[in-house]
């Protein structure tokens, strides 16, 4: 028999940066995680940044939980009830498709499968009925298994879609004060942009040019672009996103492409 030498770490020791962001909660008999009904409104413990597992340290990570923190604490702010950018949603709305999204796999296919479109508007529905400070406690503490907010994947899934539903709730006030965001939250909304614009803009049928001083330009379509739209990062993902109206950018070229490109539903 080879006597191999022992591994220097126990492979076990390789998951505890994802049980270390669970908070400590009671186990049942399996095993499991369990929590009580009647606390889960309760703030869950505050974690330092020194006591989060490596993944959620990267500079790639922080703008992501910066927004979920900020859209969170807003929503406790604003109520339960006031209008969004989105048509027809409330806070109460948003915050329940958020949870849905992070929660629900099953639910959110129905974005991808349209003939499945009910049954994620049914879970997202009956999440909406539940308390809205349950709600919001679940915005703020994603499990560290979901598909699009465990550690690997949170920068990349979730830095623009919080900077926008931030944005949601903040641009349904009149009044409002666009923010300034850090070069390197700007250059992340940026790189996401770049490829929800390719998919997004295709849909008005002509070339198009999106410009990002200081970030970058991006074509989409084969040909001389026939309107350009010209903003920072931030606002350009409002505006690929479906938010023209509210999204603070130049658009200019030809007068018949700017008012389709400006008016078009071009949202994923």
């Amino acid at each position: 028999m080879v006597n191999w030498p022992r591994p220097e770490v126990s492979p076990s020791r390789l998951f505890r940066p994802y049980r270390s962001i669970l908070p400590n909660r009671p186990r049942n008999a399996t095993g499991l995680h369990c929590v009580n009904k009647h606390t889960i409104a309760q703030p869950g413990p505050r974690h330092r940044a020194a006591d989060l597992p490596p993944a959620y340290h990267r500079g790639m990570t922080d703008y992501a939980r910066a927004e979920r923190r900020q859209l969170a604490d807003l929503l406790h702010q604003v109520g339960p009830d006031l209008a969004t950018v989105c048509a027809g949603w409330t806070t109460r709305d948003l915050a329940a498709h958020l949870v849905v999204r992070e929660r629900r796999p099953d639910a959110m296919i129905g974005m991808l499968i349209p003939p499945l479109a009910g049954h994620g508007e049914h879970v997202r529905l009956a999440k909406a009925a539940q308390p809205y400070p349950e709600i919001i406690q679940e915005v703020r503490t994603p499990p560290w298994w979901s598909p699009v907010s465990n550690p690997l994947v949170d920068s990349l899934s979730n830095t623009v879609e919080f900077f926008i539903h931030h944005e949601d709730v903040r641009r349904a006030t009149p009044g409002f004060t666009r923010r300034s965001l850090e070069h390197g939250e700007q250059q992340a909304i940026w790189n996401a942009t770049k490829l929800t614009a390719r998919l997004a803009l295709r849909k008005v049928g002509f070339p198009v040019l999106v410009e990002a001083p200081g970030f970058g330009t991006l074509r989409i379509g084969n040909g001389e672009p026939r309107a350009t739209v010209t903003g920072e990062p931030g606002e350009l993902a409002l505006f690929v996103s479906g938010r023209q109206r509210v999204a603070e950018v130049q658009v200019t070229g030809e007068p018949e492409a700017v008012a389709k490109l400006t008016t078009a539903a071009i949202g994923l």
